[in-house]
């Protein structure tokens, strides 16, 4: 048994912990527990949990349901309570096996895995940094009836005593007792619409982090009476939520994005990384933005507002350009290690292993065949004619599920991230996820038909 394994059972003991949730996601992202003792858990570590993973989404056959869940230590945590207290529980995340060891090619964690040793392979290794956007809403609304906001409230506002305000800081101060490290938190810009943005840490950590945040986010606002949503657009006449995530490759303790003499601070890999990014953006989205209701937050709706053109609908980059798809943020001075780039298609509610598997594929792609960085964009281009776009090689992303699916379909390298069970799994859940949406008549149509045909 190593230390950490030693550190948790002592932990156990020392906490007087009733409950350890091991937690793992399927391969849509939703998050799956299976409760046991803490006697068990010494025996988990060395043989793990069998459970059916026939029953779990895009796990595996019927005829080959036998899995096992293998409790990562370094993932351990006390759980607090919805109100902020020590609990009597804890988490952990796992890993996922087959019964003769080998990993699960289904488990989105491994997916990540093996990414990430490529990178590793090639002396690199990848931090994240997500800044998460969500809305408050005053309950789950009844079927066939609109979501509505908690507060009025726009970008940065702040009234004192407000829902937001409370469940903004119970938020926070609930992730950091699980040592969740948040960055900045503050009203987005629509009605409801809150931002908590976590502190950079490596990939695999910040996952873990993303699917822990959805998590204590909804029990705190259950706590405080109000409900949480992670959809990317729930109002039409207001922005969407985003997941803009910002990524740096660092060989040992140097920062590979960084080079001083260049006039943005970006080095040769960075921007053969963000080359990666926008040639390979096309066949990654419909992993970034899996679900129908994302392209309407992608939509190029530049007519509704001019909040609402952020949400970026062509492929392009720029520096400091907030309707770019991928943005170099200002270098700091004497601050080497900030030197990054954002990534501002993706939406909260991806699975965020399979979302930075395939942004780390891209862009690791675009170094490995040193991809030339096209010329950056530096006006909104939002407001560019489609000539002018187009004349400037700014192509479309996706316009809605089906055109991301198609284009992934014959992605190499999508197909290559994923593994063949996910990448095949993927495409024909999604695929009947479109085909139920096109199937629906929808309040839109009644309105607009109805009355006159």
């Amino acid at each position: 048994m190593d230390r950490q394994q030693e550190f948790v059972l002592r932990t156990l003991e020392e906490r007087h912990i009733r409950f350890v949730r091991l937690w793992f996601t399927d391969v849509l992202g939703s998050l799956k527990s299976v409760a046991i003792a803490p006697a068990e858990l010494e025996g988990a570590f060395a043989e793990g949990i069998g459970f059916d993973g026939s029953a779990i989404e895009g796990f595996a056959r019927v005829y080959e349901s036998d899995m096992i869940a293998s409790p990562d230590p370094s993932t351990f945590q006390v759980l607090p309570t919805r109100t902020g207290e020590p609990s009597d529980t804890a988490r952990m995340f796992c890993d996922l096996h087959m019964p003769d060891g080998s990993p699960s090619w289904a488990d989105p964690r491994h997916v990540l895995r093996r990414a990430l040793s490529r990178a590793s392979d090639l002396g690199f290794t990848c931090y994240t940094h997500p800044e998460i956007e969500f809305f408050l809403l005053k309950g789950q609304p009844a079927p066939g009836r609109p979501p509505e906001p908690v507060d009025s409230g726009g970008y940065f506002d702040l009234t004192s005593h407000d829902t937001a305000h409370d469940f903004r800081r119970m938020a926070v101060s609930t992730l950091e007792t699980l040592g969740i490290s948040v960055e900045f938190s503050h009203h987005e810009c629509a009605p409801g619409q809150q931002e908590i943005d976590l502190r950079y840490a490596d990939a695999l950590s910040t996952a873990d982090n993303v699917m822990t945040f959805r998590h204590v986010v909804k029990e705190v606002a259950l706590a405080q009476g109000v409900y949480a949503t992670f959809m990317p657009k729930p109002f039409t006449d207001q922005p969407g939520s985003g997941m803009h995530t910002h990524l740096s490759l660092f060989e040992g303790d140097r920062n590979a994005f960084h080079d001083p003499a260049d006039e943005l601070n970006l080095s040769k890999t960075g921007r053969s990384f963000i080359a990666g990014l926008l040639r390979h953006a096309r066949e990654i989205t419909a992993v970034t933005n899996q679900w129908v209701n994302s392209y309407k937050r992608l939509f190029p709706g530049n007519h509704l507002g001019s909040a609402l053109t952020e949400a970026p609908s062509w492929v392009c980059w720029g520096h400091l350009n907030a309707s770019a798809l991928v943005r170099v943020p200002m270098y700091k001075p004497g601050k080497a290690n900030s030197t990054r780039v954002e990534v501002r298609s993706l939406d909260p509610a991806c699975n965020p292993y399979l979302a930075f598997a395939v942004l780390l594929s891209a862009g690791l792609t675009g170094i490995e065949q040193e991809y030339e960085l096209p010329p950056g964009a530096e006006d909104n281009v939002a407001r560019l004619t489609e000539g002018e776009r187009r004349a400037m090689g700014y192509a479309d992303l996706p316009h809605n599920l089906s055109d991301a699916l198609r284009v992934m379909e014959e992605s190499e390298l999508v197909a290559e991230t994923l593994g063949e069970h996910v990448f095949d799994f993927f495409l024909r859940n999604k695929r009947a996820e479109w085909s139920d949406y096109r199937s629906r008549v929808t309040p839109y149509e009644l309105e607009r038909y109805l009355p006159s045909l």
